[in-house]
């Protein structure tokens, strides 16, 4: 399979695939899916690309996008490569701050935004611009600002008016001139500490992407169909979905992610990114069905994932011939059990659902496995193009963040850090040679932060980020992480963050699941109209006392939660609690609840 430029490679496949589908998106007045077709799609590319050669877009230059998931996310990613220029991509949820330090280091001119809310934003950051000067708009309803004459709609912009002949000339010719070093996109991380930095992608690290995950992956048919649901501007959804151009696959784009459940039951996609969240609202859902269930469903239940425990994980995948009877069960459980739940949901046609992002208990993975819903666990890093390992099709490790990708190479170095080297790793930190070398060893390899192992298999076991080990004020050394994600595994708590360093012991800020902390406050009587009241409940922190003491066991003694405060509010990234790829941000939280920490340190 040839591993294109990605200058060109829309319209290669577009010459193989012609009318076929390329891109689904739905159109929200009549609630349908459309299709753009390959050969269209690479039409638009083009008139994409010669619009950005005729106002001026050069060579080697960035241009800027801030939207939510939509088709023209491809159309300027594509046609800025065809001009040989950089795309900053930003996240939806992005605020004027943020998408103000990406225009002004990455002195980006163009900006290409999404709604009314993203425009207001961009046009308050234009006026006090050094380098801003366009702004492109892409829904048509959003109203431009008294006094604006500079910004223009995508189909304006995209018109025969906007390029010429010239244009035609200059982007063909640049097309030819396209390196593999080129840079594709500067993708800001989260800035959780200090401020963001520009990971610079080249051609060269998404080719590397193709040949590793085609090795891999081979036992993908060459074309499916695959729901683009995590934001575009995070290197997982990003890297994905063009890995899938490259397969020819169809990619539908989901445009709100709080509709997915919706989506997916209309598109019923074969393949789908998501982090472990979505799976754990997929278990919770499973679990309150089964609740309310006749008790010999239960024990069907119960007997159908026991059952695809051993065909998946005891016999498929350490292939061991499967024993005929096994083999009979399965198949009766699979259609008649696990084929109604996964119908339920839209997945019933899944043959690979990547997940990574944050950490998928081993519980969660095998009852994925054992459904028959093919999870493929991985990890990555922005500075990586996504894909360090990830589970192969058979002789995964369940505790593991899956195997090593073929072609690199991964070792264990100072303070058990993962480092790595390989053609996928970023070209540097845009215009920050500091931080740049500091990522890297002296021989290349990538200082990725994260602590772990490898084992025989070379499988990688995470154990901690490095950086946020806390040391409490008795030397022992916590990783919060581990905490918190045990933590959010109960159905009872939706988010936590961990208090201990320099301190006695170890706290813990809990964001409850308000759902769930109703239901039970109703079944006893509690007034649960009032969030605050309702936290500071003695019942309800009862309640959580014993969650939190259940789950500790594993821990070691100085691990343990000695106290905790349940928050009347969630977590979002709206309010600054999280980033925009849902990590949290640890000193922005600490700030904001100094008293409510400080208090459980009081002398009792």
């Amino acid at each position: 399979m040839p591993y294109y430029h990605l200058s060109e490679l829309i319209h290669q496949q577009a010459k193989l695939y012609g009318e076929e589908d390329a891109v689904l998106y739905r159109n929200h007045a009549d609630k349908t899916w459309e299709a753009i077709s390959w050969a269209t799609l690479s039409k638009k590319v083009m008139s994409v690309a010669q619009s950005l050669c005729h106002i001026g877009v050069a060579p080697l230059s960035n241009i800027g996008i801030y939207t939510q998931n939509r088709p023209e996310c491809l159309l300027v990613d594509f046609g800025a490569f065809a001009n040989r220029a950089a795309v900053v991509p930003m996240y939806a949820t992005a605020s004027i701050p943020q998408i103000s330090y990406m225009i002004e280091e990455a002195a980006i001119a163009t900006l290409f935004v999404g709604d009314q809310w993203q425009y207001d934003n961009a046009y308050s950051v234009q006026q006090e611009s050094k380098f801003l000067n366009r702004l492109i708009v892409l829904d048509e309803t959003v109203q431009f600002a008294e006094g604006d004459k500079t910004s223009m709609y995508f189909h304006e912009f995209c018109s025969h008016k906007n390029r010429n002949s010239q244009d035609i000339t200059s982007v063909e010719k640049r097309m030819k001139a396209a390196q593999d070093e080129d840079t594709a996109h500067i993708i800001y991380t989260s800035g959780t500490t200090g401020e963001p930095k520009g990971v610079v992608l080249t051609h060269a690290n998404y080719r590397a992407v193709f040949k590793t995950h085609d090795e891999r992956l081979s036992y993908l048919p060459q074309r499916f169909l695959s729901m683009s649901f995590l934001p575009l501007a995070h290197i997982f959804e990003k890297a994905w979905s063009i890995y899938c151009l490259h397969r020819a696959c169809t990619v539908a784009i989901s445009f709100d992610p709080k509709e997915i459940q919706t989506y997916v039951k209309e598109v019923r996609p074969q393949a789908m990114c998501s982090v472990p969240r979505f799976w754990e609202k997929v278990y919770a859902g499973i679990q309150e069905r089964l609740a309310s269930s006749f008790f010999l469903t239960r024990m069907l239940f119960n007997a159908a994932v026991k059952t695809g425990k051993q065909y998946h994980l005891e016999y498929r995948n350490q292939g061991k011939p499967i024993p005929w009877m096994l083999k009979l069960r399965f198949k009766f459980y699979n259609q008649f059990v696990f084929n109604k739940i996964k119908k339920i949901i839209g997945i019933e046609r899944g043959i690979i659902f990547p997940t990574a992002g944050a950490a998928l208990s081993d519980k969660l993975n095998v009852f994925l496995q054992s459904i028959n819903i093919p999870i493929c666990y991985g990890y990555g890093l922005t500075e990586t193009t996504a894909t360090v390992s990830c589970f192969p099709n058979v002789d995964f490790e369940i505790g593991t963040v899956g195997k090593v990708m073929p072609d690199t190479e991964v070792r264990i170095g100072e303070n058990n850090e993962i480092q790595v080297r390989a053609a996928s790793i970023m070209k540097c930190y845009y215009k920050k040679q500091r931080a740049t070398a500091a990522a890297f060893t002296e021989d290349g390899f990538f200082r990725t932060g994260d602590a772990g192992y490898l084992t025989e298999k070379m499988g990688i076991v995470l154990t901690e980020r490095i950086k946020d080990l806390y040391k409490t004020s008795n030397g022992k050394y916590i990783a919060p992480q581990q905490l918190e994600n045990r933590l959010a595994a109960d159905p009872l708590i939706d988010m936590a963050m961990i208090i201990a360093d320099q301190r006695k012991y170890v706290s813990a800020l809990i964001v409850p699941d308000f759902e769930e902390v109703k239901k039970y406050a109703t079944a006893q009587q509690i007034p649960c109209d009032d969030a605050v009241e309702l936290c500071k409940h003695p019942k309800i922190n009862e309640l959580f006392e014993q969650h939190i003491q259940a789950m500790q066991h594993e821990f070691a003694n100085y691990e343990q939660i000695k106290r905790f405060v349940i928050l009347p509010e969630p977590f979002t990234i709206k309010t600054g609690e999280l980033t925009n790829t849902l990590k949290i941000k640890r000193k922005f939280i600490a700030e904001k609840y100094q008293e409510a920490i400080e208090e459980m340190y009081k002398e009792s």
